[in-house]
C-alpha cells in the first residue's frame, strides 16, 4: 500500500475543487464516523432528526445549484445493518439536496472492488481506507489513467444495477 493522506486540506481540496462530478461508491457495512456517534444513538432511539448533516447538505445544494453533480452508490446486504438502516433514513435529505444516493445489494455487486472510493471529474480517485474498527485512516490518490478508466467502469456498472433511493427505501425501510 502507498503512503495513506491523512483526511485534512487535501482531503477538501478534493471536493472544493472538482469542476463537474464527484462520485461515491461505498461497500462497507458500517463507517465508524465520530459526528455519526449521537446522532445513530437518536436514530435507534427513534429520533431521525437531520440537523447533523445540515453542512453537508448546504454544500451539496450550493454545488449542485452552481451545475455540479454528486452520486452515490450504497452496496448493502440484507437484512440491513443498523447503519445501513440509519444511512437508507438520512438519504432522502441528501437526495433532496441535490445528491443522488441509490442501492445495490451486494448479491448484485459481486465483481465491484471491495474498497470504497471517490471519484473525481472522472479522473481523479481517492481510494479509501478503513482500519479494524471501521474508522477512515486516510486515502489513496489515483490519477494513473489505467487505473482511473477501470474506476470509472465500475461506477458506471454499479450505477446501472442500482435502485433509486426511493424505490429501495419503499421495499426495505420498515
Amino acid at each position: 500500500m502507498t503512503d495513506l493522506i491523512p483526511i485534512g486540506p487535501e482531503w477538501r481540496n478534493l471536493f472544493e475543487t472538482f469542476e463537474h462530478t464527484a462520485f461515491r461508491l461505498e461497500v462497507r457495512e458500517a463507517y465508524n464516523v465520530p459526528s455519526e456517534h449521537e446522532p445513530m444513538r437518536r436514530f435507534l432511539a427513534g429520533d431521525a432528526n437531520p440537523d447533523w448533516l445540515s453542512d453537508w447538505l448546504v454544500d451539496i445544494r450550493k454545488d449542485t445549484d452552481d451545475g455540479k453533480v454528486y452520486r452515490r452508490v450504497r452496496v448493502v446486504s440484507l437484512p440491513l445493518s443498523d447503519y445501513s438502516r440509519f444511512g437508507l433514513a438520512f438519504s432522502n435529505y441528501n437526495n433532496d439536496a441535490g445528491e443522488d444516493i441509490r442501492y445495490l445489494l451486494r448479491d448484485n455487486a459481486n465483481e465491484l472492488p471491495t474498497f470504497d472510493y471517490w471519484l473525481f471529474d472522472s479522473r481523479t480517485a481517492a481510494k479509501m481506507h478503513f482500519g479494524d474498527q471501521d474508522n477512515l485512516l486516510g486515502f489513496e490518490l489515483i490519477e494513473e489513467p489505467a487505473v482511473v478508466v477501470e474506476l470509472n467502469y465500475w461506477r458506471d456498472a454499479a450505477w446501472h444495477r442500482a435502485m433509486t433511493r426511493d424505490e429501495f427505501a419503499s421495499q426495505h425501510l420498515k
